[in-house]
């Protein structure tokens, strides 16, 4: 089954997300504010001043004018003016304002104090196995003005703040776009190998992708996903032999090769299952499973659901909670193996040949 040569742009192409609108906060003098926990990720930019912004467990990174930055779902997390400042409820703020732009601080400049703008939106993810594939994103990511990534986005930042400023016609649809856009652009500075602000290589397949070995295997995967590889086969294509490529696989990538293997085949044939009316078998045939019996299986271990319900059952439209956000279904934990828990668990078994993942 052939895909494209482009691990990134196959997995962005099965995204079914939903984006929040944009939202500024305008800041002045000393101010910090801290978000708990959310279920989605944090996408913004800096667009005039400076802040600080650091999740729970780590130190705060400073961002200024034309960086950009990514908070990963899962985490509680601080952004403030100065790093002594005492924190409000970023939740309570929010909620009271009744402006797209949230004003802290104070209202007016004055003798050295500095005018800070953050314009920022939300990702969430509506379908587990997508999420699951970008479970290795940092938990903060700053993506610094002088990059490519955030050079693309600085044309937009002007659009950014004019349609947080006010309400214009397809305004709902235009700020989901450059939400997607800044999240995009956060995902090739994943891609490009490091974690700016710690100088760190990434972990997760997106990291992977960088590694000239591994990141070839990922593509051919991609390729041909359909193919009935063995780990054996799949480190030849790179030189390596089965247990040097197993093991150098799943230090970058958190997975064995063929667990990520059948993730990716049951993305991709999800997606296909609500694009097309192929039945259940042929599409089980088109992904590398010898019966329609294995890939059901397979797929209810991986998204919860058979391929029928897949298919005839939209996803879920969340409710809405207290501070009238969407509230999603909590994105399935990763337990130390590196495998999904509860109903998402991949067995362990399936370790040697992809075209037989049920022993």
């Amino acid at each position: 089954m052939q895909s494209s040569v482009d691990p990134l742009a196959d997995v962005l192409a099965s995204l079914n997300v939903r984006t929040g609108s944009l939202s500024g906060l305008e800041a002045w003098g000393s101010w910090a504010l801290r978000f708990g926990v959310h279920e989605h990720i944090k996408i913004g930019a800096v667009l005039e001043g400076s802040c600080w912004i650091g999740v729970d467990g780590a130190e705060p990174v400073p961002l200024a004018a034309g960086d950009c930055f990514l908070v990963a779902a899962r985490e509680s997390f601080t952004v403030r003016g100065e790093l002594d400042a005492p924190c409000r409820s970023g939740e309570e703020v929010y909620r009271a304002s009744s402006s797209r732009i949230v004003r802290v601080g104070g209202t007016e400049r004055t003798a050295g104090q500095e005018r800070t703008l953050i314009v920022g939106g939300s990702v969430d993810f509506l379908d587990a196995t997508v999420a699951l594939l970008l479970s290795g994103l940092p938990p903060m990511l700053a993506i610094r003005a002088e990059t490519a990534q955030a050079k693309a986005i600085q044309p937009l930042l002007e659009v950014f703040l004019d349609e947080v400023g006010a309400v214009h016609p397809g305004s709902s649809v235009l700020s989901g776009r450059l939400t997607e856009i800044l999240f995009i652009q956060a995902l090739r500075a994943v891609v490009g190998g490091a974690d700016a602000q710690q100088g760190s290589a990434v972990p997760g397949w997106l990291g992977a992708l960088g590694d000239p070995l591994i990141g070839r295997v990922l593509v051919l995967m991609h390729q041909q996903a359909g193919h009935p590889w063995t780990v054996a086969a799949l480190g030849a294509q790179v030189g390596m032999s089965r247990a040097s490529f197993a093991a150098r696989f799943k230090e970058l990538v958190g997975l064995p090769p063929l667990v990520y293997l059948q993730r990716w085949r049951i993305l991709a044939a999800g997606r296909e299952l609500r694009a097309t009316e192929r039945t259940v078998a042929s599409v089980a045939g088109r992904w590398g499973y010898a019966s329609e019996t294995a890939f059901s299986a397979a797929f209810k271990r991986v998204t919860g659901v058979s391929p029928a319900q897949y298919r005839n059952v939209p996803p879920a439209v969340p409710g809405h909670g207290p501070d009238g956000r969407p509230v999603l279904p909590a994105v399935p934990s990763l337990g130390p193996d590196g495998r999904p828990a509860a109903a998402f668990r991949v067995p362990a078994t399936m370790d040697e040949h992809a075209a037989s993942p049920d022993p």
